[in-house]
């Protein structure tokens, strides 16, 4: 019978530069990936999104404008062991994460006037070999977002419709489960109700876990297999928690994205683990 051992896992981040995630590392393996775009260091508030991978904080939207949202933008301050803050003038947005025991719990917190809707996402671009696949429960409600048009048959797609809702893990007939070999795709996807989510790649096992209390909780993929970008592509997987669920705020009705409640804040926790079999 094979069993499971738990793989301690490290993490570290970068303040200064959005409270971006820089490593993930456990078991001899680093899970997330580094990107080929240069320059993040030198971005300054509302640049262009630069793909520099890592963990990406996206709020309070992931596509859309700002593009990748505000945050991963500005600097962060420290204000405690493991703990950052961001500040807007429409919300102030805190993190705090640890790794004690050998799994990293992130918490938040988001303060903001009650209503202010808004979308949130660990944008967690993963380093994965083309056998990996992403094990969610079957029947799953998934919408596909509007690049995965080109890959469905001629007249499929529903015209003016910001999303296409089918059941995982092949909504619509794509196989979205496997990541596989480059094959000059890239597709955009959000899994609804979905909490918790395995990456298994080999004999290892990454588990993503979203808690909030009455919010939307989804997980988003991103499968780039050297589709994207159209000038220079590249290979990028990214599995991203996720509060609320559309990429774009600006396409999101009454239920799809998270709304402050008349307490003036949202807290939510991200618990990630690694496991090996043997």
């Amino acid at each position: 019978m094979t069993s499971a051992r738990p793989v301690p896992l490290r993490v570290a981040y970068d303040a200064a530069h959005g409270g971006r995630w820089t490593s993930l590392h456990g078991g001899g393996r680093e899970w997330l990936w580094r990107g080929p775009q240069p320059g993040r260091h030198r971005v300054r508030p509302d640049d262009a999104f630069v793909d520099a991978g890592g963990l990406e904080e996206c709020l309070p939207t992931v596509r859309g404008e700002p593009d990748h949202g505000e945050v991963w933008s500005r600097p962060w301050r420290s204000v405690g062991p493991g703990t950052v803050v961001v500040e807007r003038p429409t919300f102030t947005l805190t993190r705090r994460i640890t790794d004690e025991g050998g799994v990293v719990v992130a918490d938040y917190g988001l303060a903001a006037d009650p209503g202010y809707r808004f979308v949130w996402a660990a944008h967690a671009l993963l380093g994965l070999s083309p056998d990996a696949h992403l094990d969610a429960p079957a029947g799953t409600p998934t919408r596909l977002h509007p690049e995965a048009a080109a890959l469905l048959p001629p007249g499929s797609w529903p015209v003016g419709d910001p999303w296409l809702t089918g059941p995982w893990p092949a909504p619509a007939g794509l196989t979205l489960d496997t990541f596989g070999a480059d094959d000059g795709t890239a597709l955009g996807a959000v899994l609804l109700d979905c909490a918790r989510v395995q990456v298994i790649d080999g004999t290892d096992r990454l588990t993503l876990e979203l808690e909030c209390a009455d919010q939307p909780r989804s997980t988003a993929l991103w499968r780039n297999l050297g589709g994207w970008p159209a000038d220079a592509p590249y290979r990028s997987l990214g599995v991203e928690p996720m509060l609320g669920a559309a990429f774009d705020l600006a396409d999101a009705g009454p239920s799809d994205a998270a709304v402050v409640p008349a307490a003036g804040e949202v807290t939510w926790r991200l618990t990630i683990s690694a496991h090996r079999t043997h």
